[in-house]
């Protein structure tokens, strides 16, 4: 995706594009290039790549949601700021916190939040499970890009959602997962509202878009260890 084509695709999900929105978007490709020459934050380098598999695709989770209408996003497992950074350069207003449990991605995360000057934007170095302790019912949008199996998601990210809020998930093809993801949604208290299927280009980059409310606040002793939710995870039992 040509910059070009960027603007135009981005302009019908977002309304418009603006220069320094643009201007920004730059500096962060150039930045994420030169930064992964001695730290591995992504195998995406070519730069029409990135416009369409990082920063196109993290302004998608716009197809399913008004973030005009919302104030608070929490970025689970954000590597290298996708999508939370480039949801903040589209949408300035929205108070954002990266959470991710790798130092040296973290690490790259205040580097470029300090380099394109955003505010209003935390980082956090730290396994979610930890987080969430403190932080129950605490964000109007958590959603995760590409991050494990969708009922295990579910139980980590669920959570961290307020009360008549979103958890927005943002995953490939997931036929092999819904069946056990509903069942975990259900568990936490969460309802899907809508799913959407798409390609980011002509029949290739299969994505899925599910938002889902949550219907009631979840107590502490709901939560479980990460240990017990990998190794007996939410599922329909034969």
């Amino acid at each position: 995706m040509n910059k070009e084509e960027f603007i135009e695709n981005v302009k019908l999900i977002t309304g418009e594009v603006t220069t320094e929105q643009l201007e920004l978007l730059d500096i962060y490709y150039q930045e994420l290039v030169n930064y992964n020459k001695h730290t591995n934050l992504t195998a995406i380098t070519i730069e029409e790549d990135v416009y369409l598999k990082h920063f196109y695709d993290s302004i998608t989770l716009s197809k399913i949601i008004d973030l005009k209408l919302e104030e608070t996003l929490l970025d689970i497992g954000s590597g290298a700021g996708f999508p939370g950074i480039v949801l903040k350069i589209f949408y300035p207003h929205l108070k954002v916190t990266l959470i991710d449990s790798n130092n040296k991605k973290t690490k790259f995360l205040e580097y470029i939040i300090n380099k394109l000057n955003l505010k209003n934007i935390i980082v956090i170095n730290d396994r979610v499970e930890n987080f969430t302790k403190t932080n129950l019912n605490s964000f109007d949008i958590v959603t995760a890009r590409a991050v494990t199996k969708l009922n295990i998601l579910t139980e980590l990210s669920m959570p961290l959602v307020k009360q008549t809020k979103y958890f927005i998930v943002m995953k490939a093809n997931i036929d092999n997962e819904i069946e056990d993801g509903k069942y975990a949604i259900e568990q936490m208290h969460g309802k899907i509202l809508l799913q959407q299927h798409f390609f980011l280009s002509l029949n290739e980059n299969e994505r899925t878009l599910i938002k889902i409310v949550k219907l009631l606040p979840t107590k502490l002793e709901e939560i479980r260890s990460y240990e017990k939710i990998v190794k007996k995870p939410l599922q329909k039992r034969l």
